[in-house]
């Protein structure tokens, strides 16, 4: 084992070609605390010291190609890097780091450092988007305005860092993964040398697995850590398994260290998940999260008669207004509506009407559970948090009060097609901006108090079980 001075000018050397090839806020939060600790000559491995465990993270996932160039170069081809990560004042641990990535090209440059090789063009990767998943035709309405807004400024400026990374969440059918695609196409269309890639979590989950199987690992996360704007969809699916999560955490360093942008979609909010790492979670928060709310009957209205339009349909208004008010909680479920009197009406040959509409929506919806009301989401919430109704309608400003007050107009809007206006007249006369301020404070609230979340969670399950 060798620690000679001449190790220590190896180890400068390494410095000054890193510091050539990396920001200078990098190499000062990074390299600089990296201290050498020892090379064995014949082992060859070189033994660093890193402060924490976060440090060997972002050097072995996001410096790793850099630092195997350079230490081969300084010292020997055959060197393999091992940290010692300090995890307090007295106990110390070892890690062994992985050899370099295949792929991970380097090239000399004129002044005879290390450079990284330009990453892949943009035109050799199929981002997987759905060319029928537009701006054009996703409906904006009062349940999905502020994600919507939120999808739109990302395809603008997609470089911007405030909503990096967006984590979209909404029950199933609501149009999550249409508004992400249609971000998706849209920093596409605008900046087609952008790297854009969609993937569902499942999809994520297949080719790590296979990566491990066929001895590509590296490869794997080498390929992901050129994305700038990736795109996961139903991330809640990677819950539970351990080894794809880490994987995926390096992947979302990576990019986000490097201003790329992550978007994300998921069935709940991350303070509602289980089975995903603490560090994974914190993660998700660290930018914008946004709910895509159940659309109410207006816009379930205006959803209808936009496919009616696209479709070439010939329906009655009475009918529209019937089956938007009647045909789920989703657009999924507007769609399969809508899809079985298409069916219906060319297998009977019957005109789409009133008694047809019946017929659809009575074999399709009515023999489903019964839809929560906005008086079943106050009975079950006077009864859990021991109030009584005039209480909650009444002006109390006591924080209990308010609190279940609020946590009402969030399920309402949520569960029912009520529009904001209508939830607060009904909830004691309230005006539309104290609902909207109401539902921005549970959804707050959600994200931080996982006890709150838990009890919210516990009601839904029983309003949807009655």
């Amino acid at each position: 084992m060798a620690t000679d001075k001449k190790l220590k000018e190896q180890w400068a050397r390494c410095l000054e070609i890193i510091k050539c090839n990396v920001v200078e806020q990098d190499y000062k939060t990074w390299f600089r605390p990296t201290k050498l600790v020892s090379y064995d000559t014949d082992s060859h491995e070189l033994m660093l010291s890193v402060p924490s465990n976060y440090f060997f993270e972002i050097l072995d996932g996001q410096f790793k190609p850099l630092m195997y160039n350079v230490v081969w170069r300084v010292f020997d081809k055959d060197t393999r890097i091992i940290y010692r990560i300090q995890t307090d004042s007295t106990d110390k641990s070892t890690i062994e780091v992985e050899g370099l990535p295949t792929g991970a090209k380097m090239i000399k440059s004129k002044d005879d450092t290390l450079r990284p090789a330009s990453k892949p063009a943009a035109d050799d990767l199929d981002p997987q988007l759905n060319p029928e998943y537009r701006f054009e035709n996703f409906i904006e309405g009062e349940s999905n305005r502020f994600p919507y807004s939120i999808g739109k400024s990302l395809a603008e400026n997609p470089k911007q860092t405030t909503f990096n990374p967006f984590f979209l969440h909404g029950a199933s059918g609501v149009g999550k993964t249409h508004l992400v695609n249609a971000i998706g196409l849209a920093v596409k269309e605008k900046f087609p040398r952008r790297r854009v890639l969609y993937v569902t979590a499942h999809q994520f989950m297949v080719q790590f697995t296979d990566s491990r199987r066929n001895n590509t690992f590296n490869d794997f996360i080498a390929f992901y850590q050129t994305i700038d704007t990736l795109i996961i969809d139903d991330i809640q699916e990677l819950a539970g398994q351990e080894k794809t999560q880490e994987a995926f955490f390096h992947v979302f360093n990576h990019l986000k260290m490097n201003g790329k942008q992550i978007i994300l979609t998921s069935d709940r909010a991350p303070a509602a998940m289980q089975g995903m790492e603490d560090r994974l979670l914190t993660r998700f928060k660290w930018g914008l999260t946004a709910e895509l709310e159940k659309p109410n009957q207006d816009l379930c209205r205006r959803i209808l008669l936009s496919k009616i339009r696209r479709d070439g349909l010939s329906i009655p208004d009475d009918v529209v207004d019937y089956v938007s008010a009647n045909a789920g909680e989703s657009v999924r479920d507007l769609e399969g509506v809508i899809n079985s009197l298409m069916a219906y009406s060319v297998v009977y040959n019957r005109d789409i009407d009133m008694p047809l509409a019946e017929q659809v929506i009575r074999r399709t919806v009515f023999t489903e559970t019964r839809k929560i009301t906005l008086d079943d989401i106050i009975a079950a919430c006077a009864k859990h948090w021991s109030v009584t109704p005039d209480d909650i309608f009444s002006k109390s400003r006591k924080a209990n009060i308010v609190q279940v007050r609020q946590t009402i107009m969030y399920l309402a809007q949520k569960h029912t097609k009520l529009t904001a206006s209508r939830i607060g007249l009904l909830v004691g006369g309230r005006n539309h901006a104290t609902v909207l301020h109401a539902i921005h404070q549970v959804e707050s609230h959600l994200s931080t108090d996982r006890e709150y979340s838990r009890q919210v969670a516990a009601l839904e399950k029983k309003l949807k079980t009655r």
